[in-house]
């Protein structure tokens, strides 16, 4: 038999369970079923994976995690962003490691409900010294993401890395959902990973991803026609048609 001797270079290869770490089922967030199965099973990352459920099924606490682990920010930023307002995030990140290939280390962390703070720091550098960024406040919800994403100093070919991104579609209209979805493949094409959280069918629809349901049994691997929140977007649309 000969061996397989490809090399990894995605950054992540695989989220799993620190040696040894049991945490209480009985605690949060080790309660919920998706945050038992990454610890007991581990998840494995493609170049694009993305988490789909509903409320509460555990997409932003396991994206949180992962990027904690990784190094990055609890708030969002990259791996050498420093800035915090409020300590919210769960223990998860503590009880996980990163199994990293050959790809580049740097990374950065989108998650929609602290944009707000990420665009103050990005736009107000707490070194006086520092000259004035762009003033993302400046802009709408959606102009300033699509602008961090496009402006050429953080993602990118020049920039390749491990983006992971919680609820991006916060803000985005239909037209800048599918803008990000070509962004994205044109960073994986370019050497970067993605793991995304999102409700949004457009978004889960991203071409290439690996595509991952939370529910209450926990995570499954899941095709994009299949996945609830196409179900019921189509059957809305449907009905709505008809009415």
């Amino acid at each position: 038999m000969v061996a397989d001797m490809r090399i990894n270079k995605q950054p992540v290869r695989r989220v799993e369970a620190v040696a040894e770490e049991t945490p209480s089922s009985s605690a949060w967030p080790f309660t919920i079923p998706a945050v038992r199965h990454l610890l007991t099973d581990g998840l494995d990352l493609e170049n694009l994976t993305v988490l789909v459920g509903e409320n509460g099924a555990g997409k932003s606490t396991l994206v949180e995690g992962i990027a904690m682990a990784y190094g990055m920010n609890a708030e969002g930023g990259s791996t050498g962003a420093m800035h915090r307002t409020a300590e919210t995030e769960s223990p998860l990140h503590e009880h996980l490691q990163i199994v990293r290939g050959l790809g580049p280390k740097w990374g950065y962390f989108i998650r929609g409900e602290t944009l707000h703070g990420l665009w103050t720091y990005l736009s107000h550098p707490e070194d006086p010294v520092t000259p004035r960024r762009d003033d993302f406040h400046a802009m709408s919800h959606g102009q300033s993401l699509i602008h961090l994403l496009t402006d050429g100093s953080r993602f990118g070919p020049e920039h390749p890395g491990f983006i992971v991104l919680d609820e991006p579609e916060s803000g985005l209209s239909y037209t800048s959902q599918l803008a990000v979805c070509e962004l994205l493949t044109d960073f994986v094409a370019t050497g970067s990973q993605v793991l995304m959280a999102t409700h949004s069918p457009i978004l889960a629809g991203i071409q290439g991803a690996s595509i991952w349901q939370l529910d209450d049994d926990g995570m499954s691997r899941a095709e994009w026609q299949d996945l609830d929140v196409v179900r019921l977007h189509r059957r809305y649309l449907e009905w709505r048609a008809e009415h």
